[in-house]
């Protein structure tokens, strides 16, 4: 009988794999596939503002909801098209646990792919800025998104990134044990789904909130996009997404223990 489910070990090892490839790919196709990765994540972000923008004033909880179920298209997108998403890209340290990759090969992809990250999503927040669809609905939403999270405080910022991703790095990580497509598409959904409607923050994902929100009038400048949000936010995944996670299921699963 084929085989349709990878079991977690596997899934581990096949993780270290994939992540010896990534380390090795070139500077030029690591920042290109970034791109299309911040691209990808800012049109579910978009699709979520847009669900959302008349909800509030009928149903706080449906107006989440519904607004977080139309954004984990965003990584379905990432995972299928093959493209590189730098949170999700926290789960190398697995390989770098394993001895697979050097401080120096994980170091590469994380600064390249985020700033691939980062010029796919201020890409397409100006497109969006500039396309008429920010109508009056939309924009209030915008707005009041960007001024939400650049009044975070730092802990709480960071707080909310391991939170987040370590549901992001988990979605990727369920979503290589099935082999095919639609256990694939549920796999990433429901975590995804319930990082955003719980309310935790992805550094990827406000690279497009923020510079959209900024674009669009908000009066915040760069300095408070980076230090308010990106940067305690971007601290928290990595801790999420490439310590909590990857030390417990690469001890758990590879690392023999005692009986």
């Amino acid at each position: 009988m084929e085989k349709r489910f990878l079991a977690p070990s596997e899934v581990v090892k096949s993780i270290i794999a994939a992540s010896e490839t990534k380390a090795n790919l070139s500077a030029a196709r690591l920042l290109l596939l970034g791109i299309m990765a911040g691209i990808y994540i800012g049109f579910g972000g978009f699709a979520y503002i847009v669900v959302m923008q008349t909800l509030g004033n009928i149903d706080m909880g449906l107006m989440k909801f519904l607004g977080a179920s139309v954004f984990p298209v965003g990584l379905m997108l990432v995972v299928f098209s093959g493209s590189e998403l730098f949170t999700g890209n926290n789960l190398m340290t697995l390989a770098l646990m394993d001895g697979k990759i050097s401080v120096k090969g994980l170091l590469r992809n994380w600064v390249l792919v985020y700033l691939g990250n980062l010029a796919g999503s201020l890409v397409l927040a100006f497109m969006i800025c500039r396309s008429n669809l920010v109508d009056q609905n939309v924009l209030n939403m915008v707005l009041g998104i960007g001024a939400t999270k650049t009044s975070l405080s730092f802990k709480t910022a960071f707080i909310r990134g391991v939170l987040c991703n370590i549901l992001v790095v988990l979605s990727v990580w369920v979503s290589s044990e099935p082999q095919e497509v639609v256990s694939r598409i549920f796999s990433i959904w429901f975590p995804i789904m319930l990082f955003i409607i719980s309310g935790y923050e992805h550094s990827v994902a406000n690279m497009f909130f923020l510079p959209l929100a900024k674009y669009a009038g908000l009066a915040i400048s760069w300095g408070d996009i980076w230090v308010s949000n990106l940067i305690p936010v971007t601290l928290g995944n990595i801790v999420g997404g490439g310590i909590i996670i990857p030390a417990v299921y690469y001890t758990a699963h590879i690392l023999p223990l005692e009986s």
